[in-house]
């Protein structure tokens, strides 16, 4: 309840004085309808279409003060996105207060697809939870540095959520604590060539609900980002480790939790490639985003993710088609990710066509 108060003033927030040159505020939201096709499960062979997400934004900007809100209404749960204010202090250096992307590897992504990747479903991509992250940057080289309280809504039994986070179980009974986020990026343009280059970090605690004790959660990624003409090639190698009993965590979103690995490497390549376009399309961008969950030990199996498609855009409307293909992987039928359980030893796939009108 404190949390939909919250994000109703931030979304109903208006200048108290009419807005200046230099000031900004918007307001508008997204309505967007999903069609799947599956080679898995009870609709197996069978199309579904449906309302996938009707969702509120705000944003806006007064002199060196910010804030960005967003929730999101699903069909059969409701949850924040993000709700953030931020003060900037100069050209280069800002700082954030509130629910917010966590600075951990590739930004604002790891992948281009409407899909993600697969550090989306193990919280180390597009994760959003509440802290403070000081940011700041120019041409040459970025910094984040982030301290972060707890997830999102600081409860770990509660499933509906948009960003993956740990998750408490009868089984597994964990909760997110505090962890500190560190990101530096190397930054470099040269006519139509771009490259960029980074480390990511950082190290907090899960907590036993039942028992009180506290873990260590801990993680790394090397990333790199290059663009040239139309093509972009984008590759990450990370890794995380929960030091709880075991080879197990539980994660959840989207209303369900699964169990995964608790130490892994995730690897990503990314290959995009920008189309000409016809004069009554604004973008049109194809990509094939492959990623990997590596693990070791008994109980455990490696899962593998692959998201072929193009993402196209013409004035507010923005669709992506896209093929996925998954093994051992959760959300493509799998029973986890990187555990060996019945079910995991197949491939599975689904066409997905998202069609999103943004206002």
């Amino acid at each position: 309840m404190q949390c939909r108060i919250a994000i109703a003033i931030l979304l109903g927030l208006v200048p108290a004085v009419p807005v200046g040159a230099e000031d900004s505020f918007h307001f508008g939201g997204a309505i967007r309808i999903n069609h799947a096709w599956r080679d898995y499960g009870p609709t197996k062979g069978e199309g579904s279409t449906n309302l996938e997400l009707f969702r509120l934004d705000s944003r806006g900007q007064r002199g060196a003060l910010s804030y960005s809100a967003q929730y999101r209404f699903y069909n059969d749960f409701e949850a924040i996105h993000h709700a953030w204010v931020g003060y900037r202090f100069d050209d280069v250096g800002q700082l954030r207060a509130g629910v917010q992307q966590v600075p951990f590897g590739l930004l604002p992504y790891a992948s281009q697809s409407f899909w993600f990747g697969s550090g989306y479903y193990l919280g180390i991509e597009d994760d959003y939870d509440l802290g403070l992250v000081w940011e700041r940057g120019d041409e040459a080289v970025r910094w984040h540095a982030g301290l972060f309280f707890a997830d999102e809504y600081g409860d770990g039994s509660r499933f509906d959520r948009y960003s993956f986070d740990v998750a408490e179980t009868s089984a597994l009974p964990y909760r997110e604590r505090e962890r500190v986020v560190l990101r530096r990026a190397s930054l470099h343009e040269d006519g139509d060539e771009s490259r960029e280059w980074g480390v990511s970090a950082f190290a907090g605690r899960v907590e036993n609900d039942v028992d009180g004790r506290e873990h260590d959660h801990l993680g790394l990624a090397l990333h790199a980002r290059w663009k040239r003409d139309a093509w972009t090639f984008e590759g990450q190698w990370a890794a995380y480790r929960y030091d709880v009993p075991g080879q197990r965590i539980a994660l959840s979103a989207f209303a369900f939790p699964f169990e995964a690995a608790s130490e892994a490497q995730v690897l990503s390549a990314n290959v995009v490639r920008s189309l000409p376009t016809p004069a009554w399309l604004d973008s049109l961008t194809c990509y094939n985003n492959l990623s990997t969950t590596q693990v070791s030990g008994a109980g455990r199996r490696d899962s593998w993710q692959n998201v072929t498609g193009c993402s196209i855009g013409r004035g507010p409307m923005f669709t992506y088609v896209d093929w996925i293909a998954g093994y051992n992987m959760w959300f493509i039928g799998g029973p986890g990710i990187g555990i060996d359980d019945p079910g995991g030893a197949r491939w599975r796939s689904r066409l997905n066509i998202n069609f999103g009108f943004y206002f």
